[in-house]
């Protein structure tokens, strides 16, 4: 049997595709063989479930290691806590099943037995198994995060951390688990929970022993290459490996499952046709994917946590710079769930493009929903021989702004200028073409827009003006960033709001250090 790409389930090497991780995997072995305690904090579909089935699958020679999950667990089974206790027991059988050993479920089914079992029960039974064993006991739980609000299992992680402090301080290294480690979306060591009478929020450390670690659990390209170089020795396609994983990573930023997620929708959809207009158009089936888990989540999310909701439609709209911060809660909840991630600044810049496209479709969306004046643009007009045409999109554009949104105040353009250009451009584009902002974090309220469409890059630069040196330097902004980008012409769009000029009579090519630029003034406030 063929292997195939996966998105759903743990990563098997026998069955599905995969990057060579042994690298970033060799960073847990290291910690297990220290006999660290420790977390594994990631999204959603980023690697948690396949990191601890490798180490279950590479390191049973030399630990015996009991893989539990809590991903499935009924309200009886938390409700006291004795029944917590004989719920962890019957996850050890269960995850002991396949060890050739009887003697181990017959020491857990014993103590599950125990009438009135509790956690000093429990952790004196932990010690006699770990000595009577003879191994090196690792323990790995995944979905940690589905019980993180539940008092039961903030005092069974209290008890797992004081029978480490009591090992390490007694260098008694059988007394307890020599390793566990606990996965899921939220960080365990900072859990805030609703365990007070009145209701309210605490936040607990019960997990203050893990130990911390440096790891990119991404997929560079170099790295996304290992997967599709074994591909192709199976299927032998015969495609650029380089070129397409430089393109994948471009619009995945390595995010584990939308890598997996690109490579399967070529395959089986796109024909096995691997080449880069083939990677747009498996980014754009995953964006207009309605059942695709990773964005379902972003909107419910979004209107779940309204500041999470205002942050990153400051951040892709409007181009606006935040630090990166752990301090911040609400930009911790937005690195938690990798919409953000560490920018070239120590800014907070949206994690990958195809999280920004879904971000654009949900911000355009509601703001149209709320805005009737927002028309909704047919794409033929715009398209000529297969090609956008973009100089009728930016007229058609700025005669509409200056027609409806002239008496609109300078707050408001500032607001939501590039929203409504993203509302106009977004239907024209839509289903063949992509954008995305690439913000200039130190340029002063200037984004580029980058605009895909048929295998052509548009670039265009979003500015406001409030004077005649901000004409200048938007000009010589994106004549440079034009040569960056090895492009001879670019569009500039300028909302002005001097009150008493008028700035520009009618849009117009210029010619600016070598460089083609079609300039249009859009005069607001009038």
């Amino acid at each position: 049997m063929s292997k195939e790409f996966n998105t759903e389930v743990t990563c098997d090497p026998e069955l599905h595709y995969m990057v060579d991780t042994t690298k970033k995997m060799q960073v847990f072995e290291r910690l297990i063989d220290k006999r660290k305690y420790f977390t594994i904090t990631r999204a959603r579909q980023f690697g948690k479930s396949t990191s601890l089935n490798w180490i279950l699958h590479n390191l049973s020679d030399r630990y015996l290691v009991i893989p539990a999950s809590f991903e499935m667990y009924s309200a009886d089974d938390w409700a006291t806590t004795t029944n917590f206790c004989k719920y962890f027991c019957k996850k050890v059988i269960n995850a002991c099943n396949k060890v050739d050993d009887k003697s181990i479920i017959e020491f857990w089914e014993n103590v599950k037995q125990i009438p009135d079992l509790d956690f000093d029960v429990l952790s004196n039974k932990i010690t006699e198994f770990c000595k009577s064993t003879g191994k090196k006991i690792v323990l790995t739980i995944d979905e940690v995060d589905k019980a993180s609000n539940n008092e039961v299992f903030v005092r069974f992680l209290g008890m797992l951390r004081n029978m480490y402090i009591f090992r390490e301080k007694f260098k008694d290294y059988d007394y307890t688990f020599w390793s566990v480690i606990l996965a899921g979306v939220y960080d365990v060591k900072n859990l805030k929970l609703k365990i007070l009478p009145e209701d309210e929020h605490q936040f607990n450390s019960p997990w203050n022993v893990a130990a911390d670690y440096d790891l990119d659990m991404t997929f560079n390209p170099q790295e996304i290459s290992t997967m599709l170089v074994d591909y192709e020795n199976e299927n032998h396609i015969g495609f650029d490996i380089k070129e397409i994983s430089e393109e994948i990573y471009k619009y995945t930023s390595g995010y584990p499952v939308l890598v997996s997620r690109v490579c399967k929708e070529i395959d089986e959809k796109l024909d096995k046709v691997w080449t880069t207009d083939n990677v747009l158009k498996a980014v754009k089936n995953i964006v207009e994917d309605e059942n695709f888990v990773l964005l379902d989540d972003m909107s419910k999310y979004f209107q779940l946590y309204n500041d999470l909701h205002n942050l990153l439609y400051d951040i892709t709209i409007n181009g606006a710079s935040y630090m990166f911060s752990l301090v911040d809660p609400v930009v911790k909840m937005a690195l938690m769930f990798s919409y953000v991630k560490k920018g070239e600044y120590r800014n907070l810049v949206v994690h990958n493009l195809i999280f920004e496209d879904a971000m654009h479709v949900y911000f355009v969306n509601e703001y149209r929903r709320k805005n009737i004046m927002v028309r909704q643009e047919s794409p033929y007009e715009y398209i000529q021989d297969g090609n956008l045409n973009m100089v009728m999109v930016i007229d058609r554009f700025r005669d509409i702004m200056t027609d409806r949104y002239k008496d609109r105040d300078q707050d408001f353009l500032e607001y939501h200028g590039r929203l409504l250009f993203l509302c106009f451009i977004k239907p024209i584009i839509n289903g063949t073409g992509f954008c995305y902002f690439e913000p200039q974090t130190q340029s002063g309220g200037r984004v580029d827009l980058i605009v895909n469409y048929n295998s052509k890059e548009y670039i265009i630069e979003l500015k406001l003006w409030r004077g005649e040196k901000y004409e200048i330097s938007g000009r010589e902004q994106l004549s440079k960033y034009l040569e960056l980008r090895n492009h001879s012409e670019g569009y500039l769009i300028t909302f002005s709001f001097l009150k008493e000029k008028t700035v520009q009579e009618k849009p117009e090519w210029i010619d600016y250090n070598g460089k083609r630029i079609y300039e249009a003034v859009i005069e607001c406030g009038k």
